[in-house]
């Protein structure tokens, strides 16, 4: 492995990580730190991973293909775990994942050709949307855990005048990355089209 792709092994190590973390609650409040260090670690080594393969030349076939289903694990492992916990809706998250084992079939038909297709300008822009959804999704879980918190510190005003404007914002906008997603998939299957006149 190159530099760029031991990178971004550590963020398929971290998925289940976080997915551990989130449903141990022994923690106590330990938990929320923990999940936000995992969480910018794992993002960090994103754009990492990037940056060592181009500044060291190391961009590859594997690296185009091993970085995006990196990409795919962490988010879908977060997006479950938020759903399981009733923070993100169901059926959007059923649809972003069997988007992406649909890019996964036509990556590997595609590869069979001889033709690595790596992340493209629709998919990175998911990728940041998805990012979004899933900090507000995090912080709303970081709220409930910590809903005693504001109360004994008073400040359960506070609290009931946020948390809902936060839970709101994170499904209105995973329900946005949903739409983008299915966008660039439209994306991929023509660029697919197009490889296979």
């Amino acid at each position: 492995m190159k530099t760029a792709d031991k990178i971004t092994t550590i963020r398929i190590v971290l998925a289940p990580v976080f997915f551990i973390v989130f449903n141990v609650k022994f923690l106590n409040y330990w938990q929320i730190p923990v999940l936000w260090i995992i969480f910018i670690v794992a993002e960090l080594t994103d754009m990492f991973d990037g940056m060592a393969a181009r500044k060291k030349g190391e961009v590859s076939d594997f690296g185009k293909l091993y970085d995006p289903f990196a990409d795919t694990l962490f988010q879908i492992t977060i997006f479950f775990s938020f759903v399981m916990h009733n923070i993100l809706p169901v059926i959007p998250f059923l649809l972003i994942l069997y988007r992406e084992f649909a890019i996964l079939f036509i990556r590997n038909i595609m590869l069979r050709k001889g033709i690595s297709m790596g992340a493209r300008i629709g998919g990175k822009i998911k990728t940041v949307v998805y990012i979004i959804a899933a900090v507000l999704a995090l912080i709303v879980y970081s709220l409930q855990r910590l809903a005693p918190c504001f109360a004994d510190a008073g400040l359960s005003e506070v609290y009931n005048l946020i948390y809902p404007i936060m839970s709101r914002s994170a499904v209105y906008i995973f329900i946005l990355a949903v739409i983008l997603s299915l966008l660039s998939f439209a994306d991929y299957v023509k660029v697919y089209r197009k490889t296979h006149i």
